[in-house]
């Protein structure tokens, strides 16, 4: 195994999206979209050790005092634990297409308004070509100027990004983690998600006539069996968000086995 890997350095001048996804991926260690416990204290270290090369004034206060400062400002739900998009305000980024996205998408709503729209071959992925088309359409929206190579290098980074198993495609929950985590109603399926074989005796269950598809009384009833079976607690009103929210995949209120399919199962359908 090869020996700790060099901090990148944390400049506080402008960052390329590129450099601002080395230092996420330096912190988050594990991979989980968060920095948090151990991983906090290193980058919060590094932050003031590049603060003081910057000649930027550090006060003698005590280091657990000016991260719970720190965290007061930027820990934006105070879950105690930072994700990216709170990370990109600490960073500042001419090129923060997190928060581009965020205020164009902010939803999980729009967010799957926004997939249907540019999975345009029904594969249950984004490509890398579907993903450009998505980027161009959000700097547009947000009257972003954006050149042909700039566009090019946001397609490679959000790729390099979220793309965990490297296959230069996203898939639906890859893609979800652009979203800010208390609208990211997947990762609350992250626990509870079904091999192919229990998917489709769930879905069978729910289609009773067997036409390939599901409404939204159906969804509803079969979203609470889910959580009942996994023990998870679960509101009202967050049922009936995320039940709209998968409902934005459908087809004229028709859920089709395949984009329910994305939702629940591990790995996309091939």
């Amino acid at each position: 195994m090869a020996g700790p890997q060099q901090a990148p350095h944390l400049h506080l001048a402008e960052l390329t999206a590129s450099q601002f996804l080395d230092i996420w991926r330096h912190f988050d260690a594990d991979g989980n979209g968060y920095i948090e416990g151990k991983e906090l204290e290193n980058f919060f270290q590094e932050l003031e050790s590049a603060r003081k090369g910057a000649g930027v004034d550090s006060k003698k206060d005590n280091l657990g005092d000016k991260m719970k400062e720190f965290m007061h400002k930027y820990d934006k739900n105070a879950d105690g634990k930072i994700e990216m998009a709170e990370l990109a305000q600490i960073l500042p980024t001419e090129e923060n297409f997190l928060l581009c996205f965020r205020q164009h998408v902010g939803s999980s709503s729009e967010f799957m308004e926004a997939w249907r729209r540019y999975d345009t071959d029904r594969s249950g992925y984004i490509e890398a070509n579907e993903l450009k088309g998505f980027l161009s359409d959000l700097l547009k929206k947000a009257n972003r100027p954006y050149d042909e190579p700039k566009l090019q290098e946001y397609t490679q980074t959000i790729l390099r990004m979220f793309d965990m198993n490297g296959d230069g495609k996203l898939g639906l929950s890859e893609m979800s983690r652009l979203l800010p985590v208390q609208e990211n109603f997947l990762l609350k399926f992250q626990g509870m998600k079904l091999s192919s074989d229990e998917f489709n005796a769930i879905f069978a269950f729910y289609d009773k006539d067997g036409n390939g598809f599901i409404d939204e009384n159906e969804l509803d009833a079969l979203l609470k069996d889910l959580y009942e079976k996994n023990k998870k607690e679960m509101n009202i009103q967050q049922l009936t968000n995320y039940r709209k929210s998968i409902m934005n995949l459908s087809d004229g209120g028709k859920l089709y086995r395949k984009e329910l399919e994305m939702v629940l199962c591990n790995e996309p359908p091939m």
